[in-house]
């Protein structure tokens, strides 16, 4: 599929577990962007654009439109073909953001030299995500536990109690918006004992919740000073 007549729009480097996560919040968001992919069984019934072909090879993301876009998405499965689809990215669009997906937390250091300007490394936040929600502690100087977790590059995450008179109560992702006015994402939920971390714009936060926000040390002290009731 031809895509070169796009302009300032979203790329998604991969079509996996994570990949389509992503497809899924940008077509909610009614987001202009290009899926590349190798595997063309991967586009059945897709009503978006798409480009088949190898993410690490420069005429194909020229195809899908690198040259031209504003932010790159790499969510390969592997770090190795991260790095390369990185690293022709970024020589192909030097003003692009790239964001790239970690599947190993040794190679961070590597994607963000190889060009991306954000790296998210999942096992890493996956297991600080779970920590904090699920640690408890019995020893009361342990209060703690409730402030927030460092992570790579100075990104934070807060936990936060839903209740009745709680402006996020009994709204949707989406309705709620937290990236569009204080740059936070919603990574997980604990319910009743059990975590959530298929968050999607139609997931409803409830009262009695715990979300897991995460965000930069600006956004999360937005975060807490537009929802965190002292």
């Amino acid at each position: 599929m031809e895509n070169s007549g796009h302009q300032d729009h979203i790329i998604v480097l991969g079509c996996g577990d994570v990949g389509r996560r992503v497809v899924e919040t940008l077509t909610f968001a009614n987001i202009e962007f290009v899926v590349v992919d190798s595997q063309v069984f991967k586009f059945e019934n897709a009503d978006y654009d798409y480009v088949v072909g190898n993410a690490t090879e420069e005429e194909v993301l020229i195809q899908a439109g690198v040259p031209n876009a504003s932010t790159i998405i790499v969510t390969l499965n592997d770090d190795t073909h991260v790095m390369f689809a990185t690293l022709i990215s970024r020589g192909l669009n030097p003003d692009s953001t790239i964001i790239a997906r970690a599947n190993s937390y040794k190679s961070i250091d590597k994607i963000y030299k190889a060009g991306a300007n954000y790296v998210a490394a999942l096992p890493i936040v996956a297991g600080q995500m779970l920590a904090k929600m699920t640690s408890r502690c019995i020893d009361i100087s342990c209060k703690k536990m409730d402030e927030d977790i460092m992570l790579y590059e100075g990104v934070d995450i807060e936990k936060h109690t839903i209740t009745h008179s709680d402006d996020l109560a009994n709204k949707t992702v989406a309705d709620i918006s937290l990236r569009h006015k204080v740059g936070c994402t919603i990574l997980g939920i604990e319910r009743e004992g059990k975590i959530i971390t298929d968050i999607l714009p139609s997931t409803k936060i409830l009262k009695g919740d715990i979300i897991a926000v995460v965000g930069g040390k600006e956004e999360i002290s937005r975060f807490k000073e537009k929802y965190v009731k002292n």
